[in-house]
């Protein structure tokens, strides 16, 4: 039976970003069938056990970039099959050009995912009637999938301007947007007209929450695959804070995960970071030890050892808050 086509009202609470899970060897150019399916069932499962809302996965991290498409296909199926139904779950089909964009978002669908996470041809620069087009065309094609707009300006060389917003806002396949800050989110929401539900990051959720209580109600998180006691936790109090007008449990649980970034951006920097994300995130996953995120996939596999080292660094501070936070879940059922 076709899955129904997707709404904002469906996007709430945590969505966690996942990695492709990678097996012994993926660093070698000659490795094939490079996906750990077992991790991928496992983690799937891991993160709905805890309670994440949602799952997105095959961008940059994701290593959408340097799968091959049979190692997409057999993941993105064994994401549907784990999920069961139980959460919307995004594979990530953007690619060089529309075509190729579209044959695989038809694909994704045909697999069963319920959306997919893409970002605008990077080849070129895309100026503003570029992007917008793209999406138009993507969601003409694909009628019957929702779309995530994934707007990096690092690594789709396209700054996601505010007219962007007011334009894709009238596509309605465009129902979410894995967000970057929100210095510009009270501009944008009213651009949007609240069609859109951008997603912050985790560490940005609270102040997303205090802008716009009503219409906020959702994040990106990687630091889930991390340990997800402190998203899911995170997504309770503010909503708890909501009701009862206390912030200072969100606050202080949000100040407590910020603190876990510190050395995972090298000098402080989110260029320099894009410049490694792929390492960066896997390494910091591995280091924090609820799942095995595993090497990286050439070539993007050569990342310096003291930028690693910060972002081992920042998976250890996750995974003491992760577990600290499950002893007092556990300690209070």
């Amino acid at each position: 039976m076709a899955k129904s086509l997707l709404t904002v009202d469906d996007v709430h609470g945590a969505w966690a970003i996942m990695p492709t899970p990678a097996k012994a060897g993926a660093s070698d150019w000659r490795a094939a069938h490079t996906v750990d399916l077992d991790e991928t069932a496992r983690a799937v499962e891991g993160l709905i056990g805890a309670g994440v809302n949602g799952i997105l996965t095959l961008g940059t991290l994701g290593e959408g970039a340097t799968l091959t498409w049979d190692e997409k296909r057999a993941f993105m199926a064994t994401l549907v099959e784990s999920a069961r139904g139980r959460v919307p779950v995004f594979g990530g089909t953007t690619s060089l050009n529309t075509r190729e964009t579209v044959r695989q978002t038809r694909a994704a669908r045909d697999i069963g995912v319920d959306g997919v996470m893409i970002g605008p041809p990077m080849w070129c620069a895309p100026d503003l009637p570029t992007a917008v087009q793209f999406y138009r065309d993507v969601a003409e094609a694909c009628p019957d999938t929702a779309i995530c707009v994934y707007a990096n300006h690092e690594a789709f060389k396209f700054e996601f301007p505010r007219p962007f917003w007011a334009q894709v806002a009238g596509i309605p396949q465009v129902i979410t947007a894995k967000y970057l800050g929100v210095g510009t989110l009270v501009l944008d929401l009213k651009l949007s007209r609240r069609q859109i539900r951008f997603l912050p990051i985790d560490i940005d959720y609270y102040a997303a929450a205090r802008i716009d209580p009503a219409f906020c109600t959702a994040f990106w998180t990687s630091g889930a695959v991390c340990g997800p006691a402190p998203v899911t936790t995170l997504r309770d109090e503010i909503a708890k804070a909501k009701r009862t007008g206390h912030w200072d449990d969100a606050r202080t649980l949000s100040e407590a995960m910020a603190a876990s970034y510190q050395t995972l951006f090298p000098n402080g920097s989110f260029k320099d970071f894009s410049i490694y994300n792929i390492g960066l995130e896997k390494a910091r996953m591995d280091a924090a030890g609820w799942m095995a995120a595993g090497p990286c996939r050439p070539p993007y596999h050569l990342v310096p050892e003291a930028y690693l080292e910060g972002a081992r660094e920042s998976g250890r501070r996750w995974a003491k808050l992760h577990a600290e936070i499950a002893a007092t879940l556990r300690a209070a059922q």
